[in-house]
């Protein structure tokens, strides 16, 4: 009997399941109605079921022709959703409504008959969404995204110091979608070119665009959720664009396969990412995990930062060596890579073309952390560098554990978003954050002073070496600079000159004459400016800006003007005609006049986050919200983002010193253990501060390694030679010789290699 019973039961179940579908009808717009871009309008619509309708989702498309793009997802069943119309001007559009009942039956319904959109009387520039649509992954095309605080629970609360949980809360990443500069920013940027927030916001909180939530493209609609700024999925979801057979995960083939043609990505940059659809996690490292887990080598790729890192105006066009300009409004850009679009920031193409992407890397251990050897070579490699320690609560313990602090330059912002955001954030790792930051901008410079004679008085040369892969400071250019401070005084100790003094207490960098600020500063082009009716030259209008009136900044090792060129990365300085920087040099020289009664000079050079200039823009300019206010108020109360100290040097000194300095010293250096089975250590003395460079040569008289140090202070130092040469390959056993060259000192030994 309960076989049976059991078998009419399975026989009833399957004989009266839901197959019916619910039915839909679109109420407005249904026909005929114009609705202006940007503007809020009900979508209605009336859905029944037999059972009951569980979900509703909506979508609109602006042509006849145009695949349906999807706006609302899971909605109840309320009849009514209001829709922030989208900046895509049309005569041919219509909404879709979906409506889904427990079994998942679908049922839907369309507009009847086509509406309009119109573009409103607002913005300097006529853009509209069109003109800043990426290839990549489109909204609503990658699932639901986890938040932050589940992944915590296996990924932190075991370890600070290593954890990944704790470590990310106090990056910038994390608190991409907090920063109230960013929203001050996005305000003006919207206010220059609607809808160019598209654009910002997909980095800046990628989850929350990626469900939709960047609609209306000033970052209203953000959720909690999308406040994680980055968050773990985006990342750990990402998938290599350019897929790579035998190495890119198998089912990657079939994610950028579903892509229509025109959205796939074919270079890094500018929010091009694309994303698993389904929740698999992408790592380095092969994982057993309580979620699917995917070995993926673009997650220990620079590329992969480069999807954010290297950002183009899409709106602009190269069309000639330092030329840009507007193409069509209302379109999509026809091609999308650095060489052709207008450059933002160039971080990762800095990076691609600089010494660090080689196979051999840089010698930087300062950065390394447990990297072999010391020598970097990835973004990774510093912002991520390798730690002792477990991924996860539970997990193994490993030697190369990327630490996910994703150190920047921001020492500033962690502790504001502290004070705005409390209970939130945890500001105790922001505290931390900001405090490797600071740590960061320490490493990332060298600066050494020395005094020439000048007919009756002295000179100050200071030389600012760049220790990082990227331009110095790099990333994004508006009111981010950094500038040398550099003080003389007599024997008495009294101030006889001093150049980039900044007022503490006004916020104000001083710009005497002999000043030197390292920037990059963008700008309005004439034809433009005339075209859109504003003001030319330098501005803070980046959603505006087609020129680069200036780039100063501090190429790294390897840098090359024609490789820069390539990506609108050369540097730009009005005030020296010609090359800025010549090819392969990643240091800057600086003058400054002393009166004949200095005795001693001090250089020190300084980084700060943000300028008074750029926040009273922001106040000044914003006509729409009070986001520029609320950022003055907080710059005021925060210390108007005081600069840091990055690095100093000093020099005491008299007359007779200056005429016969650095003559009376000699470069000493020292190899063990030689003749030598492996590694070799070449221990050096430095009798004052130079730029140091070594060469293995084989007997043949051929360089078979060779590695530039930067600048380095006097004193000893150390290198390990690995033995390898330029090529990553063990050199054969015999007799070479390494030569050191410091400054205008060099010295040769003999090493065995067995």
């Amino acid at each position: 009997m309960k076989r049976l019973w059991l078998l009419l039961a399975l026989t009833a179940g399957v004989a009266h399941a839901d197959t019916i579908p619910p039915t839909v009808t679109v109420l407005s717009p249904n026909g005929s109605e114009s609705y202006a871009g940007t503007s809020v309008h009900a979508i209605t619509w009336i859905a029944t079921d037999n059972v009951d309708v569980t979900s509703v989702d909506i979508y609109y498309r602006d042509a006849e022709s145009a695949p349906w793009q999807q706006i609302a997802r899971n909605l109840l069943n309320s009849g009514s959703w209001n829709w922030p119309v989208h900046l895509t001007p049309t005569t041919a559009a219509r909404v879709r409504v979906v409506a889904k009942d427990i079994e998942a039956n679908a049922g839907e319904d369309q507009s009847d008959a086509l509406f309009t959109i119109t573009r409103p009387a607002i913005g300097i520039a006529p853009t509209t969404l069109r003109d800043f649509h990426q290839p990549g992954t489109q909204p609503f095309g990658a699932g639901t995204f986890q938040d932050r605080t589940l992944c915590g629970i296996c990924h932190g609360g075991y370890n600070q110091a290593v954890e990944p949980d704790f470590n990310f809360q106090g990056s910038m990443m994390a608190q991409a979608a907090r920063d109230p500069l960013f929203f001050a920013c996005l305000t003006v940027a919207e206010q220059d070119a609607p809808g160019s927030g598209d654009l910002c916001l997909r980095c800046h909180t990628p989850g929350g665009w990626m469900s939709g939530r960047s609609n209306p493209t000033n970052g209203t609609a953000l959720s909690g959720i999308d406040r994680d700024g980055v968050g773990c999925d985006p990342c750990h979801r990402a998938v290599d664009p350019i897929y790579e057979a035998g190495v890119s995960p198998i089912e990657d083939a079939a994610i950028l396969a579903a892509l229509p043609i025109e959205d796939r990505p074919t270079e890094f940059g500018s929010g091009m990412y694309v994303a698993d659809h389904q929740s698999r996690r992408r790592g380095p490292f092969t994982v057993s995990a309580p979620h699917p887990a995917l070995v993926s080598p673009f997650h220990r790729e620079s590329d992969l930062c480069g999807t954010c890192h290297d950002v183009s105006n899409p709106v602009f066009t190269r069309t000639g060596d330092r030329d840009y300009v507007a193409g069509a409004f209302d379109a999509k850009a026809v091609v999308f890579d650095s060489e052709t679009q207008f450059p933002l920031e160039r971080t990762y193409s800095e990076w691609k073309n600089s010494t660090f992407n080689t196979p051999s890397g840089v010698y930087a251990p300062e950065f390394a952390g447990n990297k072999p050897g010391g020598y970097v070579s990835t973004c990774q490699d510093c912002h991520m560098k390798d730690v002792v320690g477990k991924g996860c609560n539970g997990g193994p313990t490993r030697n190369d554990l990327p630490l996910h602090d994703l150190t920047g330059g921001n020492y500033w912002m962690p502790n504001i978003i502290a004070q705005i955001a409390p209970g939130e954030v945890d500001p105790v790792p922001l505290a931390a954050g900001a405090e490797r930051a600071v740590g960061m901008l320490r490493k990332s410079a060298l600066v050494d002073v020395v005094t020439e004679a000048a007919g009756d008085s002295f000179r100050a040369v200071v030389t600012v070496t760049n220790r990082t892969g990227h331009k110095l400071p790099s990333g994004y250019p508006e009111g981010r600079r950094m500038w040398l401070g550099v003080v003389a005084r007599d024997a008495l100790g009294t101030v006889v000159y001093q150049s980039g003094r900044y007022e503490i207490t006004s916020g104000e960098l001083i710009h005497d004459d002999d000043i030197v600020v390292y920037e990059a500063k963008l700008g309005v082009s004439p034809a433009l400016a005339g075209a859109l009716g504003v003001g030319s030259g330098a501005s803070f209008h980046f959603a505006l800006n087609d020129t680069i009136v200036k780039d100063n900044r501090i190429p790294p090792l390897g840098f090359t003007n024609a490789a820069y060129a390539t990506f609108g990365g050369h540097p730009v300085d009005p005030d020296q005609p010609g090359a800025r920087y010549a090819d392969g040099q990643n240091w800057d020289v600086a003058t400054y006049p002393l009166p004949p009664s200095a005795r001693k000079v001090v250089a020190t050079l300084y980084y700060q986050t943000t300028s008074k200039e750029y926040i009273e823009f922001l106040r000044d300019t914003n006509v729409t919200d009070t986001r520029g206010q609320t950022m003055y108020d907080l710059w005021v109360a925060n210390n108007k983002a005081a600069p840091v100290t990055m690095t100093a040097d000093s020099l005491t000194f008299t007359p007779a010193d200056v005429s016969t300095a650095g003559t009376s010293a000699e470069l000493i250096l020292s190899i063990a253990p030689n003749p030598t089975l492996g590694h070799v250590t070449l221990q050096m003395a430095l009798p004052r501060p130079a730029k140091v460079s070594i060469e293995v040569i084989d007997l043949t008289g051929r360089r078979v390694y060779s590695q530039g140090l930067g600048l380095r202070s006097a004193g000893p130092m150390e290198f390990e030679w690995n033995g390898l040469d330029d090529s990553g390959h063990d050199v054969p056993s015999g007799i070479y010789f390494a030569r050191v060259r410091a400054g205008s000192a060099e010295i040769t030994r003999r090493v065995v290699r067995l």
